[in-house]
């Protein structure tokens, strides 16, 4: 997986249609590669978009003409991966695009792996590691506000604020460090009360950037919403509103919805899955049963439920069961048909409670808002969170362990030799957050989910 001494290629655009496709080349041999295959007796100039036709070097000694394109020559160590890059622009049809592909892998390339460019962009120091899975990060967004989180991620916000505790961690090993070459002399670069100090100021910034994990986290990875009720409570009207669109059928009869029907929302900034389920009753229909079991299964797993009551008719024994199965889930009390005389006692309901009319549209833009303070505690959505992939909490939580252990250590008078040993775990936490010290299944790992051409 980490050879370096070959020459990739790859379509860099998404499949299908377009105006225009991209086939990119990365290696020593990308501008040999491109002149074989090229309409074209002067090399390519450097960082020059040069107009050409590239011939299909599959047909054998009388190759033909592909496709008019556009090549552009980025010669080491000043690109995207730190190698010769050559970027082919064609026209965006899957045929063309895969004929430049076959005529390059004719001429020496090798097909890349997933995620192969950017590996070769961080192996050759173009990018750290939190930075590479930004990239990622920015092709996978849906919402504008994850795609701003993973660019701030990949314009290095996270890697000055790791570099910032790493600095801080790292004099203080200095001086201990240099206690300990020191100790017939009597030196002491930091007495132990003081090493406490620093050390407490060491967790502080790593818990400045773990407040927002959680935030960080549901933008990044998004959320699922399910909706609950019983029969004819208006769930399905409930859904479209958000939804947009009539994604579930709506009739007045009970028992209509029988699977489960997904929709991807943008939840004032988030990206939701909203679930729409079957009602939940006791019946004898087996499709319907099943229904309403995937129901269950589905509010089990979670981020938020949407129980719908009808307000204009009485709590039910079905209302109430579900009302007491959701008790200890994250929900919203969601109460339909707000334009008809309410015959529900609000009183007797659990916080938060939503009013909507789903007939009208009433209520939604409040319910939006209600969705997105309890998916994050009650913070802002709007504004960004530094840290978002579960990896980077893991190991910042993995430090802060280390450092808690060693503050109490100083505190009590330990020799440095035992402080050192937790602080240095705490730093190669550190460093396997930028990819200083990651080992190469956690490489693997990360890039395989890449698409290929990135």
């Amino acid at each position: 997986m980490f050879a370096t001494d070959d020459t990739i290629v790859a379509i860099a655009t998404p499949p299908g249609r377009g105006a225009l496709g991209v086939v990119r080349l990365s290696g020593p041999r990308a501008p040999g590669i491109s002149a074989q295959i090229l309409e074209r007796r002067d090399p390519l100039q450097p960082r020059h978009a040069t107009f050409t036709r590239v011939r299909d070097e599959t047909c054998g000694s009388s190759p033909g003409a592909v496709d008019e394109v556009v090549a552009t020559f980025f010669p080491a160590p000043h690109s995207s991966t730190g190698q010769h890059v050559v970027e082919i622009t064609a026209h965006g049809s899957p045929v063309v695009l895969r004929a430049v592909l076959r005529s390059a892998m004719a001429a020496g390339a090798r097909l890349a792996e997933p995620g192969e460019f950017t590996l070769r962009a961080f192996l050759n120091g173009k990018r750290d590691l939190i930075q590479s899975e930004a990239v990622a990060d920015l092709v996978d967004a849906v919402t504008p506000l994850q795609a701003r989180v993973a660019f701030d991620q990949l314009e290095g916000t996270l890697t000055q604020a790791v570099a910032a505790i790493d600095v801080g961690l790292f004099d203080l090993i200095a001086r201990l460090e240099a206690s300990l070459d020191f100790p017939d002399e009597g030196y002491h670069f930091v007495e132990p009360a003081r090493a406490a100090d620093d050390i407490a100021v060491v967790i502080e910034r790593i818990d400045s950037l773990l407040v927002d994990a959680a935030r960080g986290r549901m933008i990044r990875d998004g959320a699922t919403v399910v909706i609950a009720g019983r029969p004819n409570v208006g769930k399905s009207s409930v859904f479209n509103m958000l939804a947009g669109s009539p994604r579930a059928i709506v009739t007045a009869i009970p028992g209509t919805t029988r699977d489960l029907v997904t929709e991807e929302i943008d939840i004032e900034g988030l990206s939701a899955s909203l679930v729409d389920t079957a009602g939940w009753r006791e019946t004898r229909d087996i499709i319907e049963r099943e229904g309403v079991e995937r129901g269950a299964h589905a509010r089990g797993v979670a981020d938020l439920i949407l129980l719908v009551l009808d307000q204009s008719e009485a709590i039910g024994e079905e209302d109430a069961r579900l009302l007491d199965d959701t008790t200890r889930a994250k929900r919203i009390v969601v109460l339909n048909k707000s334009d008809l005389t309410p015959r529900i006692d609000e009183s007797q309901l659990p916080a938060p409670l939503a009013r909507v009319c789903a007939l009208t549209g009433s209520g939604f833009d409040s319910l939006r808002q209600s969705i997105a303070r309890e998916l994050t505690g009650g913070e802002r959505l709007r504004d960004t969170a530094p840290i978002s992939n579960a990896r980077h909490i893991a190991l910042l939580e993995q430090s802060r362990a280390s450092l808690d252990t060693a503050r109490r250590a100083a505190a009590g008078n330990v020799p440095e030799e035992f402080l050192l040993t937790d602080l240095q775990a705490a730093r190669s936490k550190l460093d396997e957050i930028v990819g200083r010290r990651t080992s190469e299944d956690v490489l693997r790992h990360i890039f395989e989910r890449f698409c290929i051409g990135k």
